[in-house]
């Protein structure tokens, strides 16, 4: 157990900062950006390590109004989550998961809904009023959509018969994926909300709300929130790997399980960064719109063509 904790921690300090390194090269592409292509040379390879350096050269500033234990902890609360969530995700066949759990999906999305504690209790301390309307956004945002998301969850639960996340994939079968495919949706995009991710951005609008809960934050506090939101991205992909494209399932599994499971965790967070140079930030009234009259019935409708379909195999 201690090893499996100890590798989980590895890749929590490894993969989300080669999410964010990968964002840096696909933004540069995609945008003509220059910057990140000629830092250290060839491809920009020190692009990562230089923004490293920046954030432990800044200066550690605590406003003197701010609640300053509160303050300090909130990065921590923001990032601790998605490292518990890397426990439950299997990787790969054969119990190669940190910790089964039996109940792995409510376990899995009631973890991720801690972090938005994480944003309030950032905006409450910080003694700034922007920043205290950031987080109030930050859990409004989340109420509405975590609903779709748990919903989502819920219907690949029943079409496997088990609430266990290796269970499910023991369960899986490669038709499930047209058949899942509205769920997928909506647990994809309900993520990228929760992540505050764009277009989903609107608690951190610069042009309203400066950075919303993050603003008065400088420094390495201020890139251990930057590390949780690519820590985000890192588990919302797996999990939407394990839940609707088979996770560890492909050519050769026994042995190459873990590969694809990287290989298309990898390419849904492709598909995060490319969301966020092609589409505007959402108003906040369109934010929330989305959640309540489009996400939520496609969910529900998800979840009775799977109990329509579970009767009908059960005959």
């Amino acid at each position: 157990m201690l090893l499996r904790c100890v590798a989980a921690l590895v890749v929590m300090l490894t993969l989300p900062l080669v999410i964010g390194q990968t964002e840096h090269k696909v933004m540069a592409h995609m945008q003509g950006r220059l910057g990140p292509m000629y830092a250290g040379g060839f491809h920009g390879w020190a692009q990562l390590v230089a923004d490293g350096v920046k954030f432990a050269q800044k200066e550690d500033i605590v406003p003197a109004g701010a609640d300053r234990r509160v303050f300090q902890l909130a990065p921590a609360v923001a990032l601790l989550p998605y490292l518990l969530v890397l426990l439950a995700i299997p990787v790969g066949p054969h119990g190669f998961v940190g910790q089964s759990i039996d109940a792995g999906i409510f376990f899995v999305l009631a973890v991720m809904g801690i972090g938005v504690l994480g944003s309030l209790m950032a905006g409450w301390a910080s003694a700034n009023k922007f920043s205290l309307l950031g987080g109030l956004r930050t859990a409004a945002q989340l109420m509405s959509y975590e609903l779709p998301m748990l919903l989502a969850g819920a219907s690949v639960a029943m079409a496997a018969g088990t609430l266990s996340l290796p269970g499910l994939l023991n369960e899986f079968h490669w038709w499930w994926i047209p058949w899942q495919l509205i769920g997928g949706f909506v647990f994809f995009t309900a993520g990228l909300a929760e992540l505050q991710r764009p277009p989903f951005d609107m608690p951190v609008a610069d042009s309203e709300i400066i950075f919303g809960a993050y603003t008065e934050y400088t420094g390495l506090r201020f890139a251990l929130f930057l590390l949780s939101e690519y820590a985000g991205i890192l588990v919302l992909c797996a999990l939407t790997s394990v839940l609707f494209l088979g996770g560890w399932h492909g050519p050769m599994a026994a042995s190459l399980g873990w590969l694809w499971m990287l290989l298309k965790t990898f390419a849904l967070a492709f598909l995060v960064i490319w969301l966020r140079v092609t589409y505007p930030r959402l108003r906040e009234d369109q934010l929330m719109r989305f959640a309540w009259t489009g996400l939520i019935p496609l969910a529900l409708l998800q979840l009775a063509l799977t109990g329509i379909i579970k009767v009908a195999i059960s005959q």
